[in-house]
């Protein structure tokens, strides 16, 4: 059994800063891509950011240049750095995950419960 968990969200003020984090556990031999999506109320789940093991990312058109992704492969961990905030950042955001529990095995994808942003004055 895998776990994801995020943690980091919040309330800020638009122009700042806020860092999410999310760990995996469980078992787990290797993690492919994790990545970050968000869902506003009303609307669908989309993606923020994704990394692969090699350290590929790609990003959301309404995020580039202000939000940035990085994992720890040793730690099953991965990061959102979010700058630059505003009203429309408002979301859940949820971690996810590529997971191959053994060798050789099927990857299973995981999802954690989700973090509160939220960008107000």
């Amino acid at each position: 059994q895998v776990q994801v968990v995020e943690s980091g969200g919040g309330l800020v003020r638009p122009g700042g800063a806020l860092r999410l984090s999310c760990a995996a556990s469980g078992r787990i031999f290797g993690i492919n891509t994790m990545g970050w999506y968000r869902q506003a109320p009303g609307k669908q789940r989309e993606l923020v950011a994704r990394i692969t093991s090699t350290g590929s990312t790609n990003y959301a058109d309404s995020v580039k240049d202000r939000f940035a992704i990085s994992r720890d492969n040793a730690k099953n961990t991965a990061s959102l750095q979010m700058n630059s905030l505003k009203p429309e950042d408002t979301a859940v955001y949820y971690c996810n995950a590529d997971v191959q529990a053994w060798p050789g095995g099927v990857f299973g994808n995981y999802w954690g419960q989700g973090t509160q942003v939220t960008v107000s004055s």
